[in-house]
């Protein structure tokens, strides 16, 4: 099994300093909105991903009018011990390492210790536009795969070059097309085995949302999730220069796989025109605990899973159904924030799981 047994916070966001014992597999955390809840899980998540969940940059996580932070956790894997800590110096250096070995590249970070985080504004997978499809599908095979996460930098450094060269043309009026057919054949590599990767990875894992999804929100409704990608109909290289002219108009590399996404339909129309709220926190939930599954099954052990306030605008029978799933069903650790300390123990205590409540 594989968890988080303690944690230590100095200098982030609200906590000034602070050290926290999960002793359970189930671990409830309660307090006020502000109180430090969210940050508290983010602190775990940090630990798994070496960044935070929510975008924030190092210095904004540091507490307020102070320079720097330390996070120090200890984790358990597969009965061996490790001492993971983070440290964002004075100076805005941030170093990362494990058993006090520092590493050079944090990408060698991810995967190692697995963690899946579900937050209220998660819903933007299934509201906004596709780079956060994108960017969900890319967190969640990079930490089973290393190759596609080193793939995946080295596509998006190669895309950058490629709208350089693009925006110099415009600038300039010239380009060093020797330069540009070895930059697009680079982009075309790369981009080739990301879509391999991508279509294999979600031939296994739709099916797995679908069943989630009608298990959580109770219904026979037709939920359809559709992998659209420019490259499912020709070769990267051939969409390139179909597309040659208008890169060259716009300054930027309009198709490609960065531009993949998600689609997801109910009874045949667009899910986001015609869900309710309840129907899309169904299918978040759906899709985050795919990415649960999935990845135990790849590593052979459960990641951690952080739910950071997700009751609001859940019925009380979905609630407990999602509980159920999570807490007697899952095997790993699973970390619960609340604003409402009585429902979380009453629901916790119902389903008969041993837990313990932190009270901030």
């Amino acid at each position: 099994m594989f968890k988080i047994e303690e944690i230590s916070l100095v200098q982030f966001r609200n906590y000034a300093q602070a050290g926290f014992t999960f002793s359970n597999s189930v671990t409830g955390i309660c307090g006020k909105n502000g109180s430090g809840k969210t940050n508290l899980l983010d602190a775990v998540y940090y630990l798994c991903f070496t960044k935070s969940y929510f975008g924030k940059t190092d210095l904004q996580n540091t507490q307020l009018e102070k320079s720097g932070f330390r996070l120090e956790g200890k984790m358990a894997l597969l009965n061996q011990q490790y001492q993971i800590t983070c440290v964002l110096r004075e100076n805005g250096k941030k170093e990362f390492g494990v058993n006090h070995e520092n590493y050079s590249r944090f990408a060698t970070h991810i995967g190692k210790f697995p963690c899946v985080m579900i937050a209220p504004d998660d819903v933007a997978i299934i509201t906004q536009g596709s780079e956060e499809r994108r960017k969900f599908m890319d967190y969640t095979i990079s930490q089973m795969d290393a190759d596609y996460l080193q793939n995946l930098i080295d596509y998006n450094k190669i895309l950058q070059q490629r709208n350089s060269l693009l925006k110099q043309l415009a600038d300039t009026g010239s380009i060093d097309k020797q330069l540009m057919d070895i930059i697009s054949d680079q982009l075309v590599g790369v981009g080739q085995l990301l879509f391999s990767r991508r279509s294999k990875f979600l031939d296994d894992f739709i099916p797995v949302v679908s069943r989630l999804y009608h298990s959580i929100a109770q219904n026979d409704e037709n939920l359809t999730i559709t992998y659209q990608s420019h490259l499912k109909s020709i070769h990267f290289k051939e969409l390139l220069l179909k597309n040659k002219a208008k890169d060259i108009a716009l300054q930027r590399t309009t198709q490609g796989i960065h531009r993949d996404d998600l689609e997801f339909g109910l009874d045949g129309f667009p899910f986001k025109n015609i869900a309710s709220q309840g129907q899309r926190k169904c299918l978040l939930f759906a899709l985050k605990l795919a990415e649960f599954e999935v990845l135990s099954t790849h590593k052979g052990f459960p990641p951690i899973l952080l739910l950071d306030d997700i009751f609001e605008k859940l019925d009380e029978s979905r609630m407990k159904n999602l509980l159920a799933k999570v807490c007697v069903e899952n095997q790993g650790q699973v970390l619960i924030s609340d604003t409402h300390y009585h429902r979380l123990k009453e629901a916790l205590d119902e389903l008969g799981v041993s837990h313990d409540i932190i009270v901030l």
